[in-house]
């Protein structure tokens, strides 16, 4: 047996907090060392913070890094243990997202990202180099380049998150050149379903190149990413390891090296596959890292329920569980790391209307701020048109979830407001329907401003993706606030939550908000259905035009097939109403503020769908 102990951390940073965010690694480090971990892998720019996007750009931020980075070094020392952290380098004019390998107080390598995605989320090929394969530099006297590590219990190799995710990363050569483990440090933000990709990727990898995977994710917000945390250790294909998420944690592992040997000397494809591959490419060079990890005193791993043949009986949460709760989970760490890393604010407030989407927002910061004792403040703010019930339904919930509620009528300044504009419309003008309803929705928000200015509280906005997507939504009015916590939640995924949240908690606010049809309540009797379309249909437009990028014509096929129930010449004027409404609505969704970033797909025009304001739609 070769027996390593393997250790991960999620380490929950903030860009330019390099002080502390090196205090939460040495203190994770320390935390992972007395657990007898030979090597301890921290997430992706564990040490500036991830994304830092335009900053590398200023020298003194990257020089920053490396001084951090010789902090950690010198903090560390004195632990039997090998890390594995990413920080930022300058080099020849360059900047490069790296991988360092630290351990005995000194730095042994660094190894830069070779795969940077410039899509979706992500613009590292905007501020980054690529590494390469065969690349042998130095950087501050540090072997800089495509290295490995041969440590006192075998050789590792480490790469930086994408690297991994690219079938034609640098780790087949690795593994190749020798690479027995895979340290991969990461800064993956969450996604609707991400958990289960990541956890089949890693097992996929560590099979196909029969190796052992370290893979450490970053854990916290920043701005609207969401980054979920969590990790794995998998050795050739089997789960060693699986770290909790949704919060800073540390876990490790032991495996037997000699076992990755040994099914790699078993795999005949493996072994013919290296041995092609070494008649045409060299090998990486390795790099002796002098460091005695301390490993006496390991046993061989075994699962808790003692049986290699029959599975754990944990119980594991449903599937609509598991996809309500981690929605749930990341939104309130969404808010919990805007408030606490910003340090402006002093309380949340939300404009209550009765209706789903401000529950929802409410019913997501009430998950944070009841664990981390933070005052919340609703805001009923009714006209003529607010009914009986939905004024009922937001006193209702704010009681039950013992937040301090006020109703302040906005009828009267709506009056006001409207006399005022007539006014500066002049003889013989009228305002439009619209406009009386938008009148409204801005007088919210004003008011909302001037409580948070004068509070210290972080305004959040309530509105969802789906009427965002077809300017169903006022600009200076619902549109605003300091954070959107569900822009990028569909209409349908609003409802579904609640539905979650309902027969999870029983709340009976959340029953009464239900009951009746939604709508925004500006006019007489309005139901947003109505005045839009079904919901789900609109969803299903917004999936296929905007996510999928289809034609109007092949979006009418898609759902005539999908909602056989409606007839195709009302499914086509709902295809012709959502694709019209869309493209006009694009100069209001890019005034919205940030919001949560939960799937592959959102509105935020700085992250994830970058379309013109100004475009034509004759094709």
């Amino acid at each position: 047996m070769r027996l390593v102990k393997v250790g991960l951390a999620a380490v929950n940073t903030t860009v330019g907090a390099f002080s502390a965010n090196v205090e939460r690694a040495v203190s994770l480090a320390r935390q992972l060392s007395a657990q007898q971990t030979s090597i301890a892998v921290f997430p992706e720019q564990c040490v500036a913070g991830y994304p830092a996007e335009d900053l590398v750009q200023w020298q003194a931020f990257v020089d920053r890094q490396w001084t951090e980075l010789l902090r950690f070094a010198s903090e560390t020392a004195g632990l039997p243990m090998v890390s594995v952290l990413g920080v930022a380098i300058a080099h020849r004019g360059l900047r490069y997202n790296c991988a360092a390998v630290v351990g005995g107080g000194r730095v042994w390598g660094l190894v830069p990202k070779e795969k940077l995605p410039t899509y979706n989320i992500f613009y590292e090929g905007r501020t980054f180099a690529r590494g390469s394969a065969g690349m042998k530099e130095e950087h501050q006297g540090v072997p800089f380049g495509d290295f490995l590590f041969q440590c006192d219990f075998g050789c590792v190799g480490v790469e930086v998150c994408e690297d991994l995710w690219s079938a034609d990363g640098p780790m087949k050569r690795r593994a190749y050149s020798g690479a027995e483990l895979i340290c991969n440090v990461s800064s993956s933000p969450f996604r609707i379903g991400v958990e289960g990709t990541r956890r089949e990727l890693v097992s996929t990898r560590a099979g196909d190149h029969q190796c052992t995977i370290a893979y450490a994710n970053q854990v916290g917000a920043q701005d609207g990413l969401i980054f979920d945390g969590g990790g794995f250790v998998n050795q050739n294909g089997r789960m060693a390891l699986e770290l909790p998420r949704f919060q800073q944690t540390c876990g490790a592992a032991v495996v037997d090296l000699e076992r990755t040997t040994r099914l790699r000397t078993e795999n005949t494809t493996w072994r013919d596959d290296r041995k092609s591959w070494a008649m045409e490419k060299p090998a990486v060079p390795v790099i002796a890292v002098a460091v005695t990890t301390k490993r006496a005193g390991l046993t061989y791993p075994f699962p808790a329920h003692r049986s290699f043949f029959l599975p754990a009986p944990e119980p594991r949460r449903t599937p609509k569980e598991q996809y309500c709760e981690d929605l749930l989970d990341a939104l309130a760490m969404g808010i919990g790391d805007y408030y606490e890393k910003t340090k402006g604010f002093t309380r949340l407030g939300v404009a209550l209307s009765g209706g789903r989407d401000s529950l929802l927002t409410l019913l997501i910061a009430h998950r944070y701020a009841s664990r981390a004792d933070v005052p919340i403040e609703v805001f009923s703010m009714p006209t003529r048109y607010s009914s009986e019930g939905t004024r009922a339904a937001a006193a209702l919930i704010a009681k039950e979830l013992g937040v301090r509620f006020s109703e302040v009528s906005i009828d009267e300044a709506f009056e006001r407001e409207l006399a005022a504009a007539k006014e500066m419309l002049g003889p013989g003008r009228e305002l439009t329907p619209i406009t009386q309803q938008n009148v409204q929705a801005r007088l919210r928000a004003q008011r909302m401003w001037n409580w948070a200015n004068s509070s210290g509280g972080l305004f959040l906005q309530t509105g969802n993706m789906s009427e965002k997507a077809v300017g169903y939504t006022t600009i200076g009015g619902d549109l605003m606030g300091a954070l959107a916590v569900i822009a990028n939640l569909p209409k349908t995924v609003v409802m579904f939550l609640l539905e979650h949240l309902f027969e999870k908690h029983g709340y009976a606010g959340i029953k009464a908000v239900t009951a009746k049809p939604a709508g925004p309540e500006l006019a007489p009797n309005q139901v947003g259905e109505e005045e839009l379309m079904p919901f789900p249909i609109l969803d299903a437009c917004f999936h296929l035009f905007a996510g999928e990028k289809l034609s109007p014509a092949d979006v009418t096929t898609a759902v005539t097939t999908m909602f056989p129930e409606v007839p195709a010449p009302v499914l086509a004027t709902y295809v012709t109403r959502f694709v019209k409404l869309f493209t006009v609505s694009i100069y209001k969704w890019v005034q919205s503020p940030i919001s949560l970033h939960v799937g592959a797909l959102d509105l935020d025009r700085e992250r994830a769908l970058q379309l013109p304001v100004v475009t034509r739609t004759e094709w």
